[in-house]
């Protein structure tokens, strides 16, 4: 049986869209989406006639299915009927809730918790975790993926996968359900280079990887439209926690983490490549940030695109490589 109510969440709109959709197929539970099932929108919309809807029984079908998007527009007072319902919802009704225009408010959240649930639509955002759920969406599809195949779209796509549901719609238009894909029969589709992570950057430049680090701050100014200077930031305060740790005679990555008020594992990160680069390393890319900083700023009339691509190089040279 449906449960009474689902609320969904998400920063990417195509990802949530997908998870809406799946959302509304459950609750409606193989009734006619035509007839079943009913949005309500519009600027005028109030949580009294929600409550209405969700109070009025079904008809020529077994369930009603009532989707209201953008829930969050809604003060925690003017929820409170909404909450009300909740506390005894109408079995043959099923709410589909989506956050945004707003932030949800939490005597809703609590009662969506304890009436149904609560999905986050997100993709986790980890290397490891993100390849994981790339991984289990391909395993998913119509299509069969090879795993050089798979590979391909995680590095591709990196942070942007809410791409993943078309390109996999895409594919299984272009070759047919059952079809066995490969690299070569996924390359023509993947277009434009996803965004990464910051840390991305930050990593390869860690490992001396000059190539991976100049693609992944292409990606970061690319399909990222990061501005110069929130990379610049991003670098710094790379450098800045290494200053820090320089000299202070800390080994633990607790002790890291307490001293520069992050997590145990970028903190470990911090504390390792301090001790690859050295105190003259760590000076030598302080400078070399403060000279990109002044050009950014006008002291040389050079394009943003070349300071950075310069300082990046250059910062990938600074430790010793490590060996393959």
């Amino acid at each position: 049986m449906s449960a009474p109510v689902v609320l969904l969440k998400g920063d990417d709109p195509a990802l949530l869209a997908e998870a809406v959709s799946e959302a509304i197929d459950d609750a409606l539970d193989g009734e006619d989406r035509a007839l079943a099932a009913e949005e309500l929108d519009g600027e005028d919309l109030t949580v009294g006639a929600i409550v209405d809807a969700a109070m009025t029984p079904p008809f020529l079908t077994a369930r009603r299915v009532i989707v209201v998007r953008d829930i969050g527009r809604f003060s925690s007072e003017a929820v409170e009927p909404l909450v009300g319902y909740l506390g005894a919802p109408l079995d043959s009704t099923s709410l589909v809730l989506v956050a945004g225009g707003g932030q949800t408010s939490a005597r809703l959240l609590n009662a969506v918790k304890k009436a149904g649930s609560v999905i986050d639509a997100a993709a986790p955002r980890a290397g490891k975790a993100r390849t994981a759920w790339v991984t289990e969406r391909l395993k998913a599809a119509p299509v069969s993926f090879d795993a050089a195949a798979g590979a391909r779209i995680v590095e591709h796509l990196g942070e942007d996968l809410g791409r993943l549901p078309a390109l996999i719609e895409t594919l299984v238009s272009a070759y047919g359900p059952g079809a066995r894909v490969g690299v070569a029969d996924v390359e023509p589709f993947l277009g434009g280079a996803g965004v990464v992570a910051p840390w991305e950057l930050t990593d390869a430049i860690d490992r001396g990887d000059t190539a991976g680090s100049l693609t992944a701050l292409h990606r970061l100014m690319g399909g990222g439209e990061r501005h110069p200077l929130v990379v610049m930031a991003s670098l710094h305060r790379h450098y800045s926690a290494m200053l820090r740790l320089d000299g202070s005679g800390i080994r633990s990555e607790n002790d890291a983490a307490a001293v520069l008020g992050m997590a145990p594992f970028p903190a470990r990160k911090a504390l390792v490549q301090a001790g690859r680069l050295g105190t003259k390393g760590i000076a030598r890319a302080i400078e070399l940030l403060a000279r990109a900083d002044l050009d950014l700023k006008g002291l040389r009339e050079l394009p943003d695109e070349l300071v950075l691509d310069v300082l990046v190089a250059r910062l990938s040279r600074l430790a010793p490589r490590r060996p393959r």
